[in-house]
């Protein structure tokens, strides 16, 4: 069985902390790539300055609320790139706000998750998100693209 990569982009440590725990014990092996904000995501997607030598992900799980270049602006950019636009992006953020979930989907989200608030309701959604898309998607793999 392969491994799933994953790039979580979340500026909250103890977010990326608990997120990539539960992530471990998903379904399927994967192995979680971490950045705190839209600039590194997006370094880290096309491989530049120290990601060169980074693993195109399989999946990216994009917080919306970040420094700099928030979520939305990396969904956008991810979208237009031929070269990433294959890679499913998974809204995972505190935001409930409607317009924030419908300009996702615009922008072309692959879902939309909020992050509960309480701990037991974060590890369900985070092994949901695992179950899903290490269990049940069929991800486009990077030789495929």
């Amino acid at each position: 069985m392969r491994t799933t990569e994953v790039l979580l982009v979340d500026d909250n440590p103890a977010d990326t902390d608990l997120t990539t725990e539960v992530l471990a014990r998903a379904v399927c092996p994967s192995h979680i790539h971490a950045v705190t904000d839209g600039a590194q995501a997006i370094a880290f997607l096309r491989r530049q300055g120290k990601y060169a030598h980074a693993i195109v992900p399989d999946i990216v799980i994009l917080d919306l609320s970040l420094p700099g270049k928030d979520g939305r602006a990396v969904l956008a950019e991810v979208k237009a790139d031929p070269l990433l636009r294959k890679i499913p992006i998974a809204i995972f953020s505190t935001s409930e706000a409607r317009q924030d979930i419908v300009r996702s989907y615009e922008l072309g989200a692959n879902c939309y998750v909020s992050k509960p608030g309480n701990l037991r309701d974060f590890i369900s959604a985070v092994t949901s998100i695992g179950e899903f898309w290490f269990g049940l998607a069929h991800l486009p793999r990077e030789e495929e693209r």
